[in-house]
């Protein structure tokens, strides 16, 4: 026999063992399935999904927690969360209890993954329906689940995800009366993924009153950009139209000002709401209002941003269960004080150089959006620099803001940000002469301006 006939005998014998082990244990694992398949039906049937049914409340199986990681089954399904915490630290997530509220784009996919982790009871609550519409940014719902509460529906394909974990599903919508329904039995967390401003705000101040650990996702909807999502506390979070007004609510209202950790965007909305189109003019937007005083409106949705924003959700709360030590990165605007700083010195330069500063039509917010988004905390003479972050803090003792066409007040799309001594040269020169002189300068500026113009005509 020639050597390569030996080396392809070795081959194949070789291939031959593998392949004997492996089948091995694709049997092993075979045969440990049948032995489940009773045991996985009968939570199938106990979740109400056996018969292909979406299921209800009535009949859910309560299935102790503490031992859940003995099974077998269930611990190769943990195993990479076991990796990363260790046993005990796994132990706390599937032993809590938590509570998701508002089961759309957001929701579902933060309750998606709290059920995937491991969290060995879910209440979801969610009045609505699922739509065509809305599967390009949900979870788990298919055009078979068009028409079906929300709740069930999630219910339904949970319960063949991880049967083994507690799944109640609620078709109601949340206000204060079902308050007592909803957050009794001293949730580990609970998720307010609600979009509707008096649902939220009367959630949250029901967290905050019970001591219930609540995080709460503010405005997905008309952003693109992933790299500006943040987990801060209410009172820092900037550039969101809801995030403003549940502050201005919960203060109001409750007296509540701060101390709730909340998934927002830095972005500022790309687009505009709406307005409701019906298909045939005897039709009224409150035709389609599933729930009487809930507004009709469509908001543009890029689906991936909302499923981020419940995949950060997921993760804050499930390490937050787990304990695992780490703080999150701070948010450049920690200290408003220095956009009132910059707020304050542009009003003084307003009255030396025009007289007054009635011209001036922004405030300490708006003057943090011109900083951060247009000029990234730099001069705009500075713009090709790296430096992001704490670093552009360092020199704000050196920045100043001023109106970069003379004629024009000094508004969003109107104010440039520059060094004191670049401000003294700007004052002394024209935008004839800048065009001339630095068209590369003034095309760059007349560019960020006109996103400033664009953005704030929402």
């Amino acid at each position: 026999m020639g050597e390569r006939a030996r080396q392809w005998l070795l081959v194949a014998g070789a291939g031959a063992a593998v392949g004997a082990l492996s089948t091995a244990a694709v049997m092993r694992i075979l045969s440990r399935s049948k032995r489940r398949e009773g045991y996985v039906r009968s939570l199938l049937e106990s979740n109400g999904v056996a018969s292909g049914g979406a299921g209800s409340n009535v009949g859910t199986r309560v299935v102790a927690t503490s031992d859940l990681l003995d099974d077998e089954v269930v611990s190769e399904q943990l195993t990479r969360n076991i990796q990363f915490f260790g046993m005990e630290s796994q132990k706390k997530v599937t032993e809590s209890f938590v509570v998701v509220i508002g089961l759309g784009g957001v929701g579902s996919h933060a309750a998606s993954m709290l059920l995937r982790s491991g969290v060995g009871r879910l209440l979801l609550v969610d009045f609505d329906q699922v739509s065509l519409s809305s599967l390009n940014r949900h979870a788990v719902a298919t055009r078979d689940d068009v028409g079906t509460p929300k709740a069930l529906c999630l219910k339904k394909h949970f319960s063949m995800i991880y049967p083994e974990c507690q799944i109640e599903a609620k078709v109601q919508l949340y206000d204060p009366s079902c308050e007592d329904e909803i957050l009794s039995g001293q949730p580990e967390f609970v998720l307010d993924c609600i979009d509707n401003i008096d649902t939220k705000v009367a959630l949250l101040a029901a967290c905050v009153r019970r001591g219930l650990r609540v995080l709460s996702a503010m405005g997905a909807g008309a952003r693109a950009d992933p790299t500006r999502i943040r987990v801060a506390d209410l009172r820092e979070s900037s550039n969101d139209p809801l995030s403003r007004a549940v502050r201005y609510r919960l203060k109001k209202d409750h007296g509540i000002e701060g101390g709730i950790p909340v998934v927002f965007s830095l972005e500022k909305p790309k687009a505009k709401l709406l307005p409701f189109q019906a298909s045939k003019e005897e039709e009224t937007p409150s035709d389609y209002q599933i729930v009487p005083g809930f507004r009709v409106r469509i908001i543009p949705v890029l689906g991936t941003i909302p499923a981020l924003f419940g995949q950060v959700m997921a993760s804050y709360v499930i390490t937050q269960l787990a304990k695992l030590d780490f703080q999150t990165e701070p948010i450049v605007n920690l200290d408003l004080d220095h956009y009132r700083i910059l707020h304050h010195r542009l009003l003084e330069h307003e009255e030396l150089i025009y007289g007054s500063a009635e011209q001036v039509l922004v405030d300490a917010e708006e003057v943090m959006y011109i900083v951060k988004e247009l000029w990234r905390g730099r001069s705009a003479r500075d713009q090709n620099l790296k430096d992001t972050g704490r670093k552009m803090w360092r020199s704000v003792n050196e920045l100043m803001l001023v109106r970069w066409d003379k004629s024009k007040p000094a508004g969003v799309s109107n104010l440039i940000l520059l060094k004191f001594n670049e401000a003294d040269a700007h004052e002394s020169t024209t935008l004839d002469q800048i065009k001339e002189e630095e068209p590369e300068f003034y095309n760059m500026v007349s560019r960020v301006l006109k996103q400033a113009e664009a953005e704030f005509a929402l």
